[in-house]
């Protein structure tokens, strides 16, 4: 799995990109399904957490929330794409 964190209009310090990364962990039984993971953290007047991410058998996910903390927005996304990984996984187990 390839995995790109990316900051816009802001400094990603080096303690942010390590709590995005222990928050990746949850998906790591599914990194065998996942080709690319991006991350893309955007501030304006709040901070925007998205996040894409390309499975092997070529669908692609999009996923972006936002808050005023840089740490919740980050929270809700990973929670969202936990699920929406989990929803993608479960479909693949019915096909076969």
């Amino acid at each position: 799995m390839n995995t790109e964190i990316k900051a816009v209009h802001f400094t990603l310090k080096d303690e942010t990109r390590a709590y995005v990364e222990k928050k990746l962990s949850r998906i790591h039984n599914a990194e065998n399904m996942i080709i690319d993971l991006i991350i893309t953290m955007t501030h304006e007047k709040e901070f925007s957490a998205e996040a894409t991410v390309n499975f092997r058998w070529g669908l692609s996910a999009h996923v972006k929330e936002r808050d005023f903390d840089l740490h919740a927005a980050i929270d809700k996304m990973l929670d969202v794409l936990d699920e929406k990984i989990s929803k993608e996984k479960e479909k693949v187990k019915e096909r076969r």
